[in-house]
């Protein structure tokens, strides 16, 4: 008989292998004793209750009906899942009903887009069913806008861009040139001054071009840096500016000294996201000043965020004061003062025809709940309140929610706030020229009102 003998290596291998085996063994086992201990927890008695789990002496014994019965449960419970799964990833909303109600909507533009024999613009087309049904709200704040509208809409009431940071015009020649520059802005620190002409970004040759095409190309382009080729007087120089977020600035003031007090005044663009900020700002910088009295100016502003609004007014008015109202088809809410900031001194609001909307949430807070002075003429009267949202092509609709009330209860809409002092000047060409010259001008009647008013008050303490 032969004898076979192992070498070192095969023995090795033998004694890994049998390890191995152990380990399994031992680990099934682990296994098992934790299964059985959660078969024997409250959560696992639990869920082989729910799901009809059998053990292996229980299934042998297992009927028809609780078969049957068993595959009814399941099925019931897969349906609610799936209900559940669709309810969430459709926000909640009822599709069936929403294909319901468009469905000739659909079949039109399928069969329109599948049949017709020319060429069609599948877009122009849906933008345009959106505008139809924008505007058969009847509503002229219910308004759907397209992708460029929206970017544009948003970068004003946010007062924030990608660019430099100045403001440009075109000259009856046809020259586009530096109007302004904001401060702290990249055309300030790369140092661009006013009246230079614009002749090149990048190389890119803009004479000749309109304002819009250098603009958007400005804000546009991807690159962190640009070159900018400009004339200044027979010079022409070659300037890098690095692009960063810019903030529009929103608010100007200064601190008019009348004859017995010194009077802040704070002009207010437009309630954008940024405004409350740099009102806050200029407000705490004329205070330094001890100012006796203010002047805010939102003649000419159309509006903006409400929110922006809101916490301006906040820093006027007591706690608990009412700033506006909300109502809609189910209820009305008052919209108060949460915070303890609160001003004593006089205050008078200037506007006109087109103050309108968040301007004159800001006029009829400061003269039904502040008691203050509104100088002017009537504004322009919104009543209502807008939301908006973004469609998935970067489009966007604005639609009516609400209408909002003063804090005594008044629908000021097609009306507009009426002034404490009914101040008219000449045309709106000749305000224009009063406020665009210089931020205060002795000729603005209704200015001169407000700092007359603020003068012979002493708010009580």
């Amino acid at each position: 008989m032969k004898m076979m003998f192992k070498s070192k290596k095969e023995k090795k291998e033998d004694k890994i292998n049998k390890s191995k085996e152990i380990i399994k063994r031992e680990k099934k086992k682990i296994k098992e004793e934790k299964a059985t201990k959660f078969r024997k927890s409250f959560w696992g008695k639990f869920l082989k209750k729910i799901l009809f789990i059998k053990d292996k002496k229980e299934q042998e014994t297992i009927t028809i009906k609780e078969q049957l019965l068993s595959m009814i449960y399941f099925e019931i419970l897969g349906f609610i899942i799936c209900l559940l799964l669709l309810f969430v990833l459709t926000g909640g909303r009822n599709y069936i009903k929403l294909y319901s109600e468009l469905k000739n909507l659909i079949n039109t533009y399928d069969a329109i887009t599948s049949n017709y024999y020319g060429d069609l613009d599948k877009k122009s087309m849906i933008d345009s069913a959106i505008e139809a049904m924008v505007s058969e709200a009847g509503d002229n704040y219910t308004t759907y806008t397209d992708e460029k509208e929206t970017i544009s809409f948003f970068e004003n009431i946010d007062s924030t861009y990608e660019g430099i940071g100045c403001t440009i015009a075109l000259k009856e020649t046809g020259e586009i040139y530096v109007v302004s520059r904001f401060d702290n802005s990249p055309a300030a620190a790369a140092g661009i001054q006013e009246n230079d002409i614009l002749l090149k970004v990048d190389n890119k040759d803009f004479r000749g071009k309109s304002i819009e095409e250098i603009s958007n190309y400005i804000k546009e382009i991807k690159k962190s840096k640009i070159k900018v080729t400009i004339k200044r007087g027979e010079e022409e120089k070659e300037i890098t500016i690095t692009r960063k977020r810019i903030e529009i600035p929103t608010i100007t003031g200064e601190v008019i000294n009348s004859e017995s007090k010194k009077i802040g005044y704070i002009k207010i663009s437009v309630f954008s996201a940024i405004t409350y900020n740099q009102f806050k700002s200029k407000l705490t910088e004329l205070e330094k000043e001890n100012i006796q009295g203010l002047i805010i100016d939102v003649r000419n502003n159309t509006g903006g965020y409400l929110s922006s609004v809101t916490d301006i007014t906040s820093m006027f008015l007591k706690k608990d004061s009412i700033i506006y109202q909300l109502e809609n088809n189910k209820k009305t809410e008052k919209i108060k003062d949460k915070t303890k900031e609160n001003r004593k001194y006089p205050i008078a609001v200037l506007i006109n025809a087109s103050s309108a909307s968040a301007s004159e949430i800001l006029a009829a807070s400061i003269k039904e709940s502040y008691h203050g002075y509104v100088v002017g003429t009537n504004s322009y009267g919104k009543g209502t309140v807008q939301k908006t949202k973004k469609l998935s092509d970067g489009s966007m609709i604005k639609y009516t929610v609400e209408k909002w009330l003063t804090p005594t209860g008044i629908w000021i809409n097609e009306i507009g706030v009426t002034p404490t002092d009914f101040i008219e000047l000449k045309t709106a060409e000749d305000l224009e020229k009063e406020i665009e010259t210089k931020i205060v001008n002795t000729t603005d009647k209704q200015l001169q009102k407000a700092i007359e008013l603020i003068d012979k008050t002493q708010k009580d303490s």
